[in-house]
């Protein structure tokens, strides 16, 4: 990863897992893709892969450093888990199933129930989240497993199904109905059950990430001790969707992961495959696709990392922002490696050839990333039924804003560290939305900026698109707050997709403003911030195209980062402009 000054730790640890895992376009290696893709056939992983993360301690960067860990933040496990993804998005989900079930646990939990789970996910244990069940999907209003009072205990019946890790996973957090209660989450270790009063279903052959564990869990008056319960009698499905803001958001990084990846492929192919003469990359439609593909992952990137900032810094914004990100990135990931598959042709559907024939494995596995913790369209109704409290305010600055951009967006000091507590997440944001509130005042920062520092020419076009994003935001803001709308209707599927955007927007913005004051003026230094709007005003305008003067530099810059060791990311933008500058 490239940097400037002194390397903040969280990517100094990323780069050394970086080199633990290797070139994954070695020949050999549990994180090659040769190996990843050979052992796939077979709906396995490759030998080994568990093992080298767990030696190296993977584990300890899923539990908070208040319990013993080395988890100091969910940037800083964001940052990991792209890593990880980028090779194998399979062992990544492997992890992050781990990470939502434990949350509840970190969140709820008592200081024994903490102390078991932090020893045993330090030492290599899984776990799960049972929360599905084969009749009832993501209806968490309905739920047929209970928990009936037996002595000091329980009795637990139910079957939970399909559930990451059930069959690996030594503790389940299990969603049932408590008799006289209500619904509660259970810290349910498999160790303190007896045997035979429980069983696992076959794992569930599906369409990617094969080799991981989803199966399933039936309970059979199952007694389980005293102490199981998390939090409060009856508060379950309330646990449940605050816990899942924090899984939502990092399911971000399987998607950047995995945009790093294809692009890498892609770009590659498209300088070593020959038509007409010359290298493909010299036909206009492909590096069309190639930098489409490259500025959404910077918009992804832009998005997320702030809101995975704010567990710690904000924390009751997540009920909407984790949305928003679970919505767009996905969505943006799902357009980048359609774009690279256009790219490389006919190879994209080939288990061979082009990079061991991983991209095919890649394209299957990404695809869970919009299903599973809330799919697309729960995202977007939890976005529209905030927008009414959104909207009515999105031209006015909240108070104590710039200082919560600054935690977000600055890049100069990590996140505070993560003190879990569940009170600090909310089901709502009510009013509380700095990133969509900031907007106005940050344009106008910025118009100061372009005109007292940046040549004319690229002063007039960062001016030009964030007159045109601006306009339509009034627009857009002033007719959701005008109007009253059905938050499951189409209709409010698209607004709330809308104010997505000017989240993304916003939030490109504020990255240019807190974190490279010293690159504006550079080469590239605003250019690309010129593009990933332009890019934004174009999902929203099909005629909106990109400044073509800004092109050169950042295809420059793509195939800079082909051989070496940096990611596709804003940071290596950063580098290179802040290189072009001296």
């Amino acid at each position: 990863m490239t940097g400037s000054g002194a390397e903040r730790p969280a990517y100094a640890l990323v780069a050394e897992l970086e080199r633990l895992l290797g070139d994954p376009t070695a020949d050999t290696g549990p994180f090659s893709y040769a190996e990843i893709v050979a052992h796939e056939e077979d709906d396995a992983l490759p030998p080994g892969a568990l093992d080298l993360l767990r030696t190296w301690g993977f584990p300890r960067y899923i539990v908070p450093e208040e319990f013993g860990g080395r988890l100091r933040n969910l940037e800083h496990l964001f940052l990991l888990t792209r890593s990880l993804a980028r090779r194998n998005p399979t062992v990544a989900v492997l992890f992050g199933s781990t990470l939502l079930a434990v949350n509840p646990v970190w969140l709820w939990g008592d200081e024994e129930q903490r102390a078991r789970v932090a020893q045993g996910i330090i030492s290599g244990e899984l776990a799960c989240f049972a929360v599905s069940e084969p009749d009832h999907g993501s209806d968490l209003g309905t739920n047929d497993t209970t928990a009936v009072p037996d002595g000091d205990g329980f009795l637990l019946n139910g079957e939970k199904w399909p559930v990451g890790n059930a069959t690996r996973g030594r503790f389940v957090i299990v969603y049932a109905a408590v008799e006289g209660s209500g619904s509660a989450l259970l810290l349910v270790d498999k160790e303190h059950l007896a045997p035979g009063s429980w069983t696992n279903h076959p794992y569930v052959r599906t369409v990617g990430l094969r080799g991981h564990d989803l199966s399933g869990i039936t309970f059979r008056d199952t007694r389980v001790p005293d102490g199981v319960l998390l939090g409060r009698r009856g508060a379950g499905l309330v646990e449940i969707l605050q816990a899942l803001q924090i899984t939502r958001t990092a399911i971000g990084a399987l998607s950047i992961g995995t945009m790093d990846s294809v692009l890498r492929i892609g770009l590659r192919h498209a300088q070593e495959r020959r038509l007409y003469g010359r290298e493909i990359y010299h036909l206009p439609v492909v590096r069309r696709h190639l930098v489409n593909a490259h500025l959404d992952l910077l918009i992804a990137e832009c998005t997320a990392l702030p809101v995975a900032r704010s567990l710690s810094a904000g924390p009751s914004r997540l009920s909407l922002w984790s949305s928003v990100v679970k919505y767009l990135v996905p969505t943006l990931g799902e357009e980048v490696v359609s774009e690279v598959a256009r790219v490389l042709g006919a190879r994209s559907y080939l288990r061979e050839g082009v990079a061991s024939g991983v991209f095919q494995k890649l394209q299957r596995d990404h695809a869970i990333a919009s299903i599973f913790e809330g799919t697309t369209h729960v995202n977007l109704h939890n976005v529209a039924t905030q927008l009414p409290a959104v909207a009515p305010l999105a031209d006015r600055p909240a108070a104590g804003g710039e200082e919560m951009l600054r935690q977000l967006f600055d890049w100069s000091e990590e996140a505070p560290v993560w003190r879990p507590s569940g009170r600090a997440l909310r089901l709502t944001n009510a009013t509380e939305d700095e990133i969509t509130r900031g907007w106005d005042p940050a344009v106008a920062t910025a118009r100061e900026i372009a005109e007292r520092d940046l040549p004319v020419a690229e002063a007039a076009a960062l001016g030009k698109v964030l007159g045109e994003l601006s306009a339509r935001r009034a627009v857009f803001y002033a007719a959701v707050a005008a109007d009253s709308f059905d938050p499951a209707s189409t209709q409010a599927q698209d607004l709330a997709a809308e104010h997505c955007v000017h989240h993304a927007a916003a939030s490109c913005l504020y990255t240019w403003l807190y974190s490279f004051a010293a690159e504006r003026a550079a080469e590239g230094g605003t250019g690309w911030l010129v593009l990933v709007l332009q890019r934004l005003l174009q999902r929203l305008d099909r005629t909106a195209g990109p400044d073509e003067s800004h092109l050169p530099w950042l295809e420059r810059l793509m195939l800079s980062c082909l051989d070496g060791p940096e990611y596709f990311s804003l940071r290596t933008v950063k580098a290179a402009a802040g290189a072009a500058r001296s």
